[in-house]
């Protein structure tokens, strides 16, 4: 039996399998704030929308 997907795994984009991810509003992360700080392992990340409607992930 052969794999219908060609495309190794970590090759793969989200935008490759949309209907198996979550999907959330950035609105509905912030709760009406522009910037919100996310936390992953030790690390801090800001994640904020520009002026122009942008996200921005910064360490």
């Amino acid at each position: 039996m052969t794999d219908p997907d060609p495309i190794p795994d970590e090759k793969k984009t989200a935008q490759d399998t949309p209907a198996r991810l979550p999907r959330m509003s950035f609105d509905s992360l912030c709760a009406g704030k522009t910037e919100i700080l996310i936390t992953h392992g030790d690390a801090v990340y800001r994640l904020r929308q520009t002026s122009l409607g942008k996200l921005i992930l910064t360490k």
